[in-house]
């Protein structure tokens, strides 16, 4: 017929599985090793138990954001920031 007689192009039952089985593993190989490629590439924040972890805010932008947000009126905020400011100057 032209085909090898048996369908798999003269290539028998043993070398055709065996190609196949080897297609399906060098593309699980090959995706694998992008996906690898990718998080290696890419910046992640990590710390030692391995989650990412967000940048940690300073007190002064904390209390920032609670003036803007409207949670502390501006009496609140100039002291807190003066007791900050007076806080780190101790630390030195």
């Amino acid at each position: 017929m032209g085909w090898g007689g048996n369908g798999w192009g003269g290539m028998g039952w043993g070398m055709g599985w065996g190609a196949m089985i080897g297609m399906v593993v060098f593309w699980i190989v090959l995706i694998a090793l992008i996906a690898w490629a990718v998080s290696r590439l890419l910046p992640a924040r990590r710390v030692e138990g391995g989650s990412p972890q967000p940048p940690q805010e300073t007190p002064e932008e904390i209390l920032d954001r609670r003036f803007a947000r409207g949670e502390i009126d501006l009496e609140t905020y100039q002291t807190q920031r003066e007791v900050l400011a007076a806080a780190r100057k101790e630390r030195r």
